[in-house]
C-alpha cells in the first residue's frame, strides 16, 4: 500500500504536522530487545521486501527529513535491507517528475546518515550493509504509470538505482490491470515488452497489487523469477490484495518469492495478529515450498501509536482513497499487526515461527535468505 502523490500533496494538510508526529512517537521500551530463541538473528540476513525507515501508509510520507527516533529504530531493528517505495503519482508527466523528487529525497537521506543508511543496487551492497550494520535501502516502485509508454525510461530508472518495479497499483495503467480493476484484462503488449526489458536490465518484476490476469501473465512472460513482495494468500483469507494458490504455485515454480505482509488483509474480522500472519506464511510454505516465502511488511520500521489522532487521520485517509476508487477493502482498520508493532518485529516473528516448530534454517530463509537468493538471480543484467 502507498499513497498517490496528488493525495499526499493536497489532502490532509491540517493533519500532517500532528498526525505524523503522533504516529511515530516511540512507545516505552519500543525497541527493547526481544528474547532471542535461537540466538541467530544478529547473524542472519534480514530483508523486509516492503518497508521504510520513515513514515508509511500516511499522507506526506517524505514531507520531512527522517527524525532521530526513526533513525534510531532503523539502527536497532536488525534489518539488513528494505524495499523502500521511491515512486510517486500524478497526472500525466507529473508522475515522472514527482518520482525523481522522491528518489532525490532518499538520496539526500542516505548522504545525510551514512552511518545508518546505505543504498543497495546489488547483492554485494547487501552483504556490505550486513557487515557494516547499516540499513540498506533498495529503491522500488509500487506502480509503473510514470513510464507513460516509454520503454526507455526503464533504463533511466535502473541507472538511478531502481531495482524493483511493481507493474501496477490497484487500478489500470499502461502495463496492465490492478487488483481492483473489474476488467481483469492482464498484461498489455507494452506490459509484455516492459517485463522483457526489466529482465534484460536486471530489475525485479513485482506483482503485488496486480490483478489476477496481470499476475499470471507476468509469471508466464518473465524469463526470470519474479516476486509478490507484499501480499497474502487467498487460501487463508480472500481479499483483492491476496493471491490465489495457483498463482503462488506458478510463481514458486519459476523461482519467485511471495512476501507476506503485516496488514489488516490477513483475517476476516478484527485487528490482525502474528497468529494470522503465521497462518499465511505456513499456507504459503505448503503451496510454494520454504524456498519461496518471505516477508514484506508494508509498514514503517518505527511502531505506530494508535491513538485517537491516528485513528481520525486513518479514517479520513481511507475515506479519500475510497472516493478516488484506489482504496482496497478494510484500509480503514489498523494498518499493522498488533503484536508485531515493534522495530524488532522480524526477530519477534522468527522466534514465533521457531516456537511453532519451524527449523532455524527455514526461518532464516523466510526472514531474508529467500529474497537475497531472488535478488542474486534477477539483478544481474
Amino acid at each position: 500500500m502507498t499513497t498517490p502523490n496528488s493525495w499526499t500533496r493536497r489532502a490532509f494538510t491540517q493533519f500532517s504536522a500532528t498526525a505524523i508526529g503522533a504516529l511515530f512517537v516511540p512507545r516505552t521500551n519500543a525497541f527493547g530487545r526481544t528474547q532471542d530463541d535461537w540466538g541467530g538473528y544478529a547473524d542472519a540476513t534480514i530483508i523486509d521486501a516492503l518497508a521504510s525507515p520513515g513514515p508509511f501508509n500516511v499522507p506526506n510520507r517524505t514531507g520531512s527529513p527522517l527524525s532521530e527516533v526513526m533513525l534510531a529504530n532503523a539502527r536497532e531493528s536488525g534489518i539488513t535491507a528494505v524495499n523502500v517505495t521511491v515512486n510517486a503519482g500524478g497526472a500525466g508527466h507529473a508522475a515522472y517528475d514527482n518520482t525523481f523528487r522522491e528518489i532525490g529525497y532518499w538520496e539526500r537521506e542516505i548522504d545525510a546518515h551514512p552511518n545508518i543508511l546505505t543504498k543497495i543496487t546489488n547483492v554485494s551492497d547487501l552483504e556490505e550493509a550486513k557487515r557494516r550494520n547499516r540499513l540498506g535501502l533498495i529503491f522500488g516502485f509500487q506502480d509503473a504509470g510514470m513510464l507513460e509508454g516509454d520503454i526507455g525510461r526503464l533504463e533511466i530508472f535502473h541507472n538511478h538505482g531502481v531495482r524493483i518495479i511493481q507493474l501496477t497499483y490497484n487500478l489500470r495503467n499502461g502495463i496492465g490491470d490492478g487488483c481492483l480493476e473489474p476488467g481483469n484484462a492482464g498484461l498489455s503488449m507494452f506490459g509484455r515488452n516492459a517485463v522483457e526489458r526489466m529482465n534484460e536490465l536486471g530489475i525485479l518484476v513485482d506483482v503485488s497489487h496486480c490483478g489476477k490476469r496481470t499476475t499470471s501473465d507476468a509469471i508466464e512472460a518473465s524469463t526470470r523469477p519474479i516476486a509478490a513482495t507484499h501480499s497474502g494468500c487467498n487460501g487463508v483469507y480472500r481479499h483483492p490484495r491476496n493471491k490465489d494458490d495457483e498463482d503462488l504455485r506458478a510463481l514458486a515454480e519459476k523461482g519467485g518469492v511471495v512476501g507476506i505482509y503485516m496488514m489488516p488483509f490477513l483475517n476476516a474480522d478484527g485487528p490482525a495478529t502474528s497468529e494470522h500472519m503465521i497462518q499465511h506464511i505456513e499456507h504459503a510454505i505448503q503451496v510454494c515450498g520454504e524456498d519461496h516465502v518471505g516477508v514484506g511488511s508494508d509498514n514503517s520500521i518505527t511502531p505506530t501509536v494508535a491513538d485517537d489522532n491516528y485513528r481520525r487521520t486513518l479514517q479520513a485517509f481511507a475515506a479519500e482513497r475510497q472516493r478516488q476508487r484506489i482504496g482496497a477493502p478494510r484500509e480503514y482498520e489498523l494498518l499493522f499487526v498488533t503484536d508485531l508493532n515493534n522495530p524488532r518485529r522480524m526477530e519477534m516473528l522468527g522466534n514465533a515461527l521457531i516456537r511453532r516448530g519451524h527449523a532455524v534454517s527455514r526461518v532464516e530463509k523466510i526472514l531474508g535468505g529467500n529474497f537475497k537468493r531472488l535478488f542474486q538471480e534477477t539483478w544481474k543484467p
